[in-house]
């Protein structure tokens, strides 16, 4: 399907209703530029550990929005100026001038796919994506297919090596596998492939729950061998108690420094006894607060590996 992308210059005080007015035409896929400072909580949910220099908040807003080539533009950009003009009784919302900042026909949701090519993250394991044809391969190869879809994973980040890094060494037939921000399932899934008796994967994306069964299913990984489970493991509850305590022999965890320092206090619980704790997503900068974090709860250190300007850590309970 092909898009045009059509901006909007509004104030940060109209973004959320203009969002909603958006949201009601049915136009999806909006995008939202501002500097407003972003909380601790957004921060948790993005994949980022350094955040952007923003500058001073000057009160403007871009909304970006994409409406598909096949659909009447004309109808649609007339009904989003109407909701625009009833909006502006109950907030600035700026001059309403809408542009067209891209007029070629693109696929925006899948045209990167276009770039993402097979690729080793190791000597022995190739990541295919699924819409690709791999030309090359050796006898014993492991090929991982997949599709991140909108979740978060595609294999390609030194994080995620360094976390097959671990997995490659300490994965064995009677593994029981814990990965703490699955995203497409990338770990849990190579994880089985090399041998893990079961994964069990979390995520804090509803959306990410699709990715992670279906790149499952394309590798013949059933439901019974990888189970996921959507929601937070540091601060939710009911979610702790459904992954199970003092049971898997490792858990990964490919996230960032500030969700791990708080993730170590907690992921303990679920572990066996001389289980392992494979940490990524870590910047350097970080480094130190990790370590002592991970150490303070209960872990010895026995690796630290680094890739570019990232750390992983494994850790014994």
């Amino acid at each position: 399907m092909k898009w045009t992308k059509f901006s909007l210059e509004t104030t940060t005080q109209a973004v959320d209703l203009v969002s909603n007015m958006l949201d009601e035409l049915g136009i999806e896929g909006i995008e939202i530029e501002d500097k407003v400072p972003i909380t601790e909580e957004e921060k948790k949910e993005m994949f980022i550990d350094i955040l952007p220099e923003l500058g001073e908040d000057d009160g403007k807003a871009t909304i970006s929005f994409y409406i598909s080539n096949d659909e009447d533009k004309d109808s649609i950009l007339s009904s989003v100026k109407e909701g625009l003009v009833e909006l502006a009784d109950f907030v600035e919302v700026g001059n309403m001038e809408i542009t067209v900042s891209e007029t070629e026909d693109k696929d925006w949701i899948n045209n990167w796919k276009q770039y993402w090519k097979p690729f080793r993250v190791a000597d022995d394991i190739i990541i295919k994506p699924t819409w690709e044809t791999l030309e090359e391969k050796n006898d014993n190869d492991l090929v991982i297919e997949i599709d991140p879809g909108t979740a978060f994973g595609t294999g390609s980040h030194e994080t995620t090596r360094l976390c097959i890094q671990g997995l490659r060494k300490y994965i064995t037939d009677e593994t029981v596998l814990l990965d703490v921000g699955s995203g497409s399932g990338i770990l849990s899934i190579i994880g089985l492939k090399l041998g893990a008796k079961s994964a069990l994967g979390t995520d804090i994306d509803p959306n990410a729950i699709h990715a992670m069964y279906e790149n499952a299913k394309v590798n013949g990984i059933t439901e019974e061998e990888f189970t996921v489970k959507i929601g937070n493991i540091i601060d939710d509850q009911t979610l702790q108690e459904e992954v199970g305590m003092e049971k898997y022999d490792i858990v990964v965890a490919n996230i960032l420094a500030d969700v791990i320092i708080p993730l170590s206090s907690k992921v303990g619980q679920h572990m066996k006894k001389g289980g392992l704790y494979i940490t990524s997503g870590i910047i350097y900068m970080k480094r130190d607060e990790v370590k002592e974090a991970i150490e303070k709860n209960g872990f010895t250190i026995v690796e630290e590996n680094e890739m570019g300007e990232w750390v992983s850590f494994v850790a014994r309970k």
